[in-house]
């Protein structure tokens, strides 16, 4: 099923007509765009709208490992290939035959790793960790990168054949402050996707915090934007997103009824600040702690859950008012 992309602004529109002239083909993509765009959703929007939507779609983040591990994730590895290793196993590079291979973060590969990921493309060949079998694999290539490739190939970091082969179509992805105008819509999608991952029943944001995330920078991107309604859908629990919902400190947000920031799981507690505002703090962080499992938070808290859901909902109303 073909992911859908949230968007209102002219130029996303432009780039998913790009995308799904380019899907049909079995061109090589390089997606680019700083940290946090959501470069893996474009990637599988493309494989879904191509023919090989019915086989895989595999993504490994190179950032994420090692050479070793990295080489031992795409090409799998013999027996004997290493301590451990009492049987073979497969990498994504076979996993994904016939269908797509996404790899994330390439500029961060190693050039063995990415010589061997150009014969891939060049000869559909590669061998296992170890092995001495030449097997072969045909997965249609989309890499992403928040790095300047072309100046890694200057800098002889990055191979130059493995680039242009890479980049014939580049897709640079802009940051979201610079679609702006995709936030009302694109902040109702990820609502609707929490209600169903935490229960709850959040309607909207209000016009508050619509305006202070439109005159916000967003320097984490869309995974930024999740994170920040995951927490307000969290301690909202129903209802419209308040100022009072966002994090202390965000665009001016304040702490809770004029609470206590709380950082690294440690409640800071200042003379001055009244006993309710302490136990909301240190409820929220608790709730933050167990993921809205209230249950857990309850426990943790010593606190029935009757007492805590009546707490909640009187928070609820004082961030309302």
């Amino acid at each position: 099923m073909k992911p859908e992309i949230v968007h209102a602004s002219e130029s996303q529109r432009a780039l998913l007509e790009r995308l799904n002239r380019i899907a049909p083909t079995d061109a090589e993509i390089l997606i680019s765009g700083p940290s946090g765009v959501g470069k893996e959703l474009y990637a599988a929007y493309v494989h879904e709208a191509g023919p090989r939507r019915d086989k895989p779609f595999v993504a490994v983040n190179c950032a994420n490992l090692s050479e070793d591990m990295l080489e031992n994730e795409i090409f799998g590895h013999a027996r004997g290939a290493f301590t451990g290793a009492q049987s073979s196993a497969h990498g994504i590079a076979a996993t994904a035959d016939g269908g797509t291979l996404f790899l994330d973060e390439i500029g961060d590969m190693s050039q063995n790793t990415q010589a061997k990921i150009l014969r891939v493309l060049q000869e559909h060949e590669f061998e296992r960790l170890g092995g001495t079998h030449t097997l072969r694999t045909d997965v249609r290539l989309i890499a992403a990168t928040n790095r300047d490739l072309a100046t890694m190939v200057q800098n002889s970091r990055f191979r130059e054949d493995l680039y242009y082969r890479l980049s014939v179509f580049p897709i640079p992805l802009p940051p979201l402050r610079q679609r702006k105008d995709d936030l009302p819509m694109l902040s109702q999608a990820l609502l609707e996707d929490l209600n169903r991952k935490h229960g709850t029943k959040v309607t909207e944001l209000s016009a508050e915090v619509l305006s202070r995330f439109q005159t916000y920078d967003w320097p984490g991107n869309v995974r930024e934007l999740r994170n920040v309604l995951e927490r307000a859908v969290i301690l909202a629990g129903e209802g419209i997103i308040q100022v009072a919902h966002l994090p202390v400190g965000f665009a001016g947000a304040p702490a809770p009824s004029g609470g206590i920031p709380a950082e690294n799981g440690e409640l800071r507690v200042q003379v001055g600040q009244t006993i309710e505002q302490t136990e909301r703090a240190l409820i929220e962080l608790t709730l933050e702690h167990t993921k809205n499992n209230k249950t857990r938070a309850a426990e943790i808290l010593g606190i029935s859950q009757k007492t805590l859901f009546n707490k909640l909902k009187e928070y609820g109303a004082q961030g309302a008012g």
